[in-house]
């Protein structure tokens, strides 16, 4: 087995050789978005890491396992406003998707899991593994961030996790500290959107939802209407380099045991 661990550092000679029907291939997705005025906008930075950490877990597993590119731009979703932000629309992700997909099966290449990073891919995702599932290909969906949020009341204890998770603090912050902090901008880190704000008339209960009467309501609201400097929830003063090592080794040891127990063995009955 080769150490590469990236299918695009493969040679052709290497991938004849190495991505057999054995082989399990991860695809990273993520975002281009504003994740807080401290940190990169791009999410799939921290899903592409912890995916080689993933793909690294499996193969001491005894799994051969593989990373793709990244697919970098989310599907669309309130944060379209960002300035910089870069997005697909719903169409256009199923589309890329299954071209992805029919790429890799038709090489036989049906062991995938997708390693995803961003709310925005998950209705895309579904749609497009139901549609595939009628082909007789099974493809799970590892959604990071949504396993991190309970990952997280491990680590710190319920106050803890409380006290720095939501968007623009974890886990996004901690991984950032933990896999890139030199691209980290923690002297910009500001304070979570204030509890007040309002959109309509309507009291802002979190990212396209308002509260009326203390029932949550779906609205058409702008992520930096609910967010203005990105950050709502818990505080990223309170992330760290050591919650993101922690976080991100739990993620790795999760995805890896899905690999071994279920994806690597196609998901036969």
């Amino acid at each position: 087995m080769t150490d590469k661990i990236k299918l695009a550092e493969l040679t052709s000679a290497e991938a004849k050789e190495l991505l057999t029907d054995e082989a399990v291939i991860l695809i990273p997705m993520g975002s281009l978005e504003d994740q807080g005025v401290h940190a990169p906008m791009g999410d799939y930075l921290g899903a592409e890491c912890v995916a080689h950490d993933i793909a690294r877990k499996a193969r001491e597993l005894g799994v051969p396992t593989f990373v793709t590119p990244p697919i970098p731009f989310g599907g669309r979703d309130a944060f379209q406003s960002a300035h910089g932000g870069m997005s697909l629309s719903h169409g256009t992700l199923c589309a890329v998707l299954d071209d992805m997909i029919w790429s890799l099966t038709r090489q036989g290449l049906t062991k995938i899991l997708f390693v995803n990073g961003h709310g925005g891919n998950v209705a895309p995702l579904n749609e497009v593994a139901l549609r595939w599932r009628d082909k007789g290909v099974i493809l799970p969906a590892f959604y990071l961030w949504k396993a991190a949020y309970g990952i997280l009341k491990d680590i710190l204890g319920a106050d803890g996790a409380a006290a720095s998770s939501g968007h623009g603090g974890d886990p996004l912050t901690s991984i950032g500290l933990h896999y890139y902090p030199e691209i980290l901008r923690l002297d910009l880190m500001t304070d979570p959107a204030p509890a007040d704000l309002t959109f309509m008339g309507m009291k802002v209960a979190g990212f396209a939802e308002t509260s009326y009467d203390g029932v949550p309501i779906q609205m058409p609201i702008e992520a930096a209407e609910a967010a203005p400097h990105g950050i709502r929830g818990g505080h990223p003063k309170n992330s760290s380099a050591d919650t993101g090592a922690k976080l991100s080794a739990r993620l790795a040891e999760v995805g890896a045991g899905l690999i071994r127990d279920h994806v690597s063995k196609g998901f036969a009955a």
